[in-house]
């Protein structure tokens, strides 16, 4: 072979390995940006929901059929280098607009999943926890058709009451799980709360057992939502259990009258007797009426100490109340109650 054509031959060799350099070059840059750059196609507030047995090829067709781009061999050679292809883990995945390829298999890899949340807050009744669980999106209902009775029994206390059972939190599930499952763990923290408050109780406590613990401090729950006040409030009715005094607390005729509360107490409701009715017989309820919190179980394992017997909510918006000894001086308060009820009313808003 002559000088000139291996020299042509030489030349030729390299321009062919400056393209195929260059197309490595831009294929890499293509794959970068697609690996780092925002996902095209992504809608706000979807999502990705991966099911047990999916493969990496069946969770890409999710992601094309959700409007997400990219080619299947980018998305798996991207899988493969972060060592996801394998490890997708089962949940669901945030899609969000700004989000990379990258960041999300890395989620799937990780199990980053979303975490959704619902509240029971103080004072609910079951009535109330069961209402906010059936709206509880990304949950499995099975507990839809069940009535206090059968869920109690599907919770594994057959018998129990329901009412008082489940600690008010803010509790954090993901898809896939069932309302059964939150509701086991709102039980379950109820028992731990109430065991570390009937622990805790003075030596003096007049609550002989922990479930007259759990009815009082539902009662004060309901009674005030000013923190406190409920060991004022735990003190008070304490005192009036030790002397065989009734509770006569309206929250109690509230809830024994149930649908028929039509949002004000009548004469007759307060002299109609029912096992709820605390002004017609003394002690406590046979259950208790909403679900306290942590703080008010322990404002009746450690009421506050005085001589108060009587209260009265004070009328001026505050949600305070006054507090007497005798019932002379509770007359008094209730006037002033009335004074600054009206005054309230009189005031412009």
């Amino acid at each position: 072979m002559s000088r000139t054509r291996k020299r042509r031959s030489g030349c030729f060799s390299l321009l062919l390995l400056i393209a195929l350099v260059a197309a490595l070059a831009g294929a890499w840059y293509l794959y970068a940006e697609f690996a780092d750059a925002p996902m095209r196609g992504v809608k706000p507030g979807s999502s990705l929901v991966v099911r047990q047995g999916d493969s990496l090829p069946k969770v890409l067709r999710k992601l094309h059929e959700a409007g997400v781009e990219g080619s299947t061999l980018e998305w798996t050679a991207l899988a493969k280098q972060l060592g996801a292809a394998g490890r997708i883990q089962v949940g669901e995945y945030r899609l969000e607009p700004g989000m990379t390829a990258r960041e999300l298999l890395i989620d799937m890899r990780d199990g980053h999943v979303i975490q959704h949340k619902v509240t029971i807050v103080e004072g609910w009744t079951i009535r109330d926890v069961r209402n906010a669980i059936a709206k509880a999106d990304a949950l499995v209902h099975d507990s839809a058709q069940l009535d206090d009775a059968a869920l109690m029994a599907k919770l594994g206390h057959a018998g129990e009451h329901p009412e008082g059972r489940f600690l008010p939190e803010t509790y954090v599930y993901t898809r896939g799980d069932t309302d059964l499952d939150v509701l086991h763990r709102a039980y379950d923290s109820m028992h731990k709360a109430l065991d570390a408050a009937w622990r805790s109780r003075t030596s003096d406590s007049v609550l002989k057992t922990p479930d007259e613990m759990l009815t009082l401090a539902s009662i004060v729950e309901k009674e005030t939502g000013i923190a406190e006040e409920r060991p004022e409030i735990a003190g008070l009715f304490s005192r009036r259990l030790k002397i065989g005094m009734m509770l006569q607390t309206d929250p109690t005729i509230i809830y024994g009258m149930g649908s028929a509360y039509a949002g004000n107490i009548r004469k007759v409701d307060l002299q109609t007797d029912s096992p709820y009715n605390t002004y017609t017989r003394a002690g406590l309820p046979p259950t208790p009426i909403a679900m306290p919190g942590v703080a008010a179980l322990q404002a009746v394992a450690n009421p506050a100490p005085g001589d108060a017997l009587y209260f009265v909510a004070r009328g001026d918006g505050s949600g305070r109340h006054f507090f007497a000894k005798t019932l002379a001086e509770h007359q008094q308060n209730v006037q002033k109650y009335l004074v600054n009820y009206r005054a309230a009313l009189a005031t412009p808003r």
